[in-house]
């Protein structure tokens, strides 16, 4: 599986972790994001790592920043990314078994946290239950309003 990743300037240190972490786990990885701790504009990494999921050049995302949240807020705006802002293992199961996420977003303050719940992101399949395949297609429409 292949995982694209992508940070701003304060989720740079956390994302050197992460790689290495799921390298270790063998994972392939592509970096969309900031090579440094240099201030940067996270949109621009946001849409990389974007485009990236939607190319089908990677199979998941993460996402980090700061908080996550403007990660996810700028994924949510690219039509066809589903990004859950994850903050612990029950929403990294969650929003992959009922949501579908394509992407997460997470704290570089997770630090210690973030090696497990990434995996339980990326190990966790969709339920494919009915009622949330139904749920999941009127997420996909409200794209369209």
């Amino acid at each position: 599986m292949k995982i694209g990743i992508t940070n701003d300037h304060r989720g740079y240190l956390l994302k050197v972790k992460l790689v290495k972490f799921l390298k270790d786990k063998g994972y392939d990885i592509v970096d969309y994001g900031a090579s440094s701790e240099d201030s940067v504009d996270f949109p621009d990494y946001a849409k990389k790592l974007g485009d990236g999921v939607l190319k089908k050049e990677v199979d998941l995302g993460i996402a980090i920043c700061g908080t996550g949240i403007g990660m996810s807020i700028a994924l949510n705006k690219i039509k066809g990314i589903y990004c859950a802002k994850v903050s612990n293992l029950s929403e990294a199961i969650l929003s992959k078994a009922h949501n579908n996420a394509n992407v997460m977003a997470i704290s570089s303050d997770l630090d210690d946290k973030a090696n497990e719940i990434v995996l339980k992101f990326i190990e966790t399949p969709f339920s494919n239950i009915d009622r949330y395949i139904k749920r999941n297609n009127k997420i996909k429409e409200l794209e369209n309003v």
